[in-house]
């Protein structure tokens, strides 16, 4: 099979909602290749905690990238302790000049509880306005719908799962396996 006729992994929806003093990073379990469904609960969604700092990530994209970036963030971490924005600013730099990383496919929301960003590939550092971050394939569905519900009830948690659940619905490279964190600054 040729590269162009390869049909490609798909999946993961990923969301982190700020509401009411706590950050919920919400993460789908399903993996695609192509029409199939290979995996329906994958984890991807991780806490780390380098030098006793915790943060909480969630990535969309290939895994093996994905556990790169993760590696290279807590060094990050680990090197400027307690600052997530640095951190995470000197991950994209080295993610974009770097000519190894730069071929690393996938998207990360990271939060320590106060600060939530999005990083790329692209440079990006990117503060979510309405304190709703989604990447993956039912990023747009998990965003909306985590928008619309950020003005009534219920907590950051209430509202991921519920963003997540409407996600789910409609897009077919998500699922309802989720794994969920919280963390508080």
């Amino acid at each position: 099979m040729a590269d162009s006729d390869f049909p490609g992994w798909h999946g993961t929806t990923i969301i982190g909602v700020r509401k009411g003093g706590s950050v919920v990073v919400a993460g789908d379990g399903q993996v695609s290749l192509g029409q199939t469904v290979i995996k329906g609960t994958a984890r991807k969604v991780r806490r780390l905690s380098p030098g006793g700092y915790d943060v909480v990530a969630g990535f969309a994209g290939s895994t093996a990238d994905a556990f790169t970036l993760l590696e290279r963030l807590e060094a990050k971490l680990e090197a400027t302790p307690g600052q997530l924005q640095r951190a995470c600013v000197e991950l994209a730099k080295d993610w974009r000049t770097d000519k190894y990383l730069q071929k690393l496919e996938a998207m990360l929301i990271v939060t320590d509880g106060a600060e939530l960003y999005i990083v790329t590939g692209a440079g990006d550092v990117l503060e979510p306005e309405h304190d709703v971050a989604a990447i993956g394939s039912g990023g747009n569905y998990a965003l909306a719908a985590a928008r619309a519900l950020m003005d009534g009830d219920g907590d950051a948690e209430s509202v991921a799962r519920r963003a997540m659940a409407i996600a789910a619905d409609i897009c077919v490279y998500t699922n309802g396996n989720l794994t969920v964190e919280t963390i508080s600054k």
